[in-house]
């Protein structure tokens, strides 16, 4: 058990960038051991990319042990650049005349390739002998991502080395502090909200050298929401004003030096301006579709519901809840003004409702009472279905059905037959369309049947000319 903590701790170590020492150079160069003279020469790779039967007479083993890690050039008067220190082993033949060793980036695609030749009487004479290759004067920048080969010149087939390599990033401490990329800069900021401008001011970069800077939406990258501005790096004024459209928890503030691979540093200030977030809601009445696509990736409940007249309370409709970062829609949704979407995230809760300002076609429900005989009524612009209930109220928000139910059509009326014992505070007519998969429920309750006049689905009772029915209208 000792042994493997030992591993676990090592591993973690190597691991660590802060842990990584770096070790620097003041020039790159090439050696080999053994007292073998060679020479590098920048190559293309093409004249050696196509490989070609080995010989019987050369060894199965001839290249072994390629090893890559990262040295830092530190010239004085320069800054500090990254290179690849690659190590490898050949087993010197007469069949071989040198090396070619080759990076790739694999996040920009831009190789670089060296070719190390030997004396040919030198190696002749230690024919089978081992000479060990080191190589450093590939430059990488930070973070990168790297595809290293080393083949034999001339190429021979199943005769090569590779290996992926991660350069280090800034992260670490000998890389933060030594390579310019790293020097991203220091934001200090002011918003504007009546003008809605964010002026920032920018610290702690490399003088002389440009640096870029903008406002941007971060979903998996941050995606431009206007163009760049520019800080010459020769200008003593470090300030720029930038315009944006609305304040979103995803707005934030992008800045890199003008240089290859530059680290980009990102301050993000308006993670709690979700406001925003719950406006974009879209309705289309051919199809009946409601939806809410996000400005902005955030961890949000949506439901529908329908907003209560007696406290603004908006309750759940049953079967309506979703959880998305991303586009939400409704099917078949009825546009009654009350009928609203709610959106909960860890800040609290919002509702919108779509159709509060009459814009979508709505419906009405409506009642007259004679003697003992209710007749509802329905009136609406489109084509709709609805159901009748006559129903008891238990609580605020809940309604017992008495086991009347009743369907009817936009212009015909249904009769309710009712007793005395039925009459009375708790008494209400319970309306819905059926044609939709989402409808707020109109409720009419108070109902006296012992008097005249007839109730409108705004609550508010009309007058008779001799009686009037008293009567609540609600969305309980």
């Amino acid at each position: 058990m000792i042994n493997i903590h030992v591993q676990i701790l090592l591993t973690i170590l190597f691991w660590n960038s802060d842990c990584q020492i770096i070790p620097r150079i003041e020039e790159c160069g090439l050696s080999c051991s053994q007292g073998i003279h060679c020479k590098s020469k920048p190559s293309s790779g093409i004249f050696n990319s196509f490989c070609h039967d080995a010989p019987a007479s050369l060894p199965s083993v001839v290249l072994k042990s390629m090893k890559i890690s990262t040295v830092m050039k530190c010239a004085q008067a320069s800054p500090c650049s990254l290179h690849l220190n690659i190590k490898g082993t050949l087993s010197l033949d007469e069949n071989i005349r040198g090396l070619e060793i080759c990076s790739l980036s694999l996040d920009t695609q831009k190789s670089q390739c060296v070719n190390v030749r030997f004396a040919r009487k030198k190696s002749k004479m230690l024919n089978g002998k081992k000479v060990q290759i080191q190589f450093n004067c590939i430059e990488v920048n930070v973070a990168q991502h790297i595809y290293v080969t080393m083949k034999t010149v001339p190429n021979y087939c199943e005769v090569k080395l590779s290996q992926e390599y991660y350069v280090e990033d800034c992260r670490n401490s000998d890389v933060g502090k030594y390579i310019p990329a790293c020097s991203a800069g220091k934001f200090d900021y002011n918003v504007d909200r009546a003008r809605k401008i964010i002026s920032v001011n920018v610290s702690n970069f490399l003088r002389d050298q440009d640096y870029y800077i903008r406002l941007c939406h971060k979903w998996f990258t941050c995606e431009d929401v206007g163009a760049f501005a520019v800080i010459k790096g020769k200008e003593s004024l470090k300030s720029v004003s930038l315009k944006y459209s609305q304040l979103l928890p995803c707005l934030c503030i992008e800045g890199w030096l003008a240089i290859p691979d530059a680290r980009r540093i990102q301050l993000c200030p308006f993670e709690n301006d979700t406001k925003a977030l719950w406006d974009n809601i879209v309705y289309n009445p051919v199809t009946q579709t409601l939806a809410w696509e996000p400005a902005c990736p955030v961890l949000v409940l949506v439901n529908l519901c329908r907003l209560m007249k007696s406290n603004d309370y908006c309750e759940d409709i049953q079967n309506s809840s979703r959880s998305s970062p991303e586009k939400v829609k409704y099917s078949r949704v009825d546009t009654h003004p009350r009928l609203c979407m709610k959106f909960t995230t860890k800040q609290g809760s919002w509702v919108k409702c779509p159709f509060a300002h009459g814009e979508f076609p709505a419906w009405k429900m409506r009642t007259a009472a004679v003697a003992e005989q209710i007749q509802v009524f329905f009136t609406s612009q489109t084509k709709a279905q609805f159901s009748v209930l006559v129903c008891n109220r238990t609580q605020l928000a809940s309604c017992e059905s008495l086991g009347m139910h009743h369907s009817v059509s936009v212009g015909d009326s249904v009769s309710i037959a009712m007793s005395r014992e039925m009459c009375g505070s708790t008494f209400c007519i319970q309306g819905w369309r059926t044609d939709v998969d989402y409808s707020v429920p109109l409720q009419i309750c108070d109902i006296h049947c012992g008097f005249r006049g007839q109730t409108y689905s705004d609550g508010n009772p009309a007058k008779a000319m001799a009686h009037r029915m008293k009567s609540v209208h609600s969305l309980h």
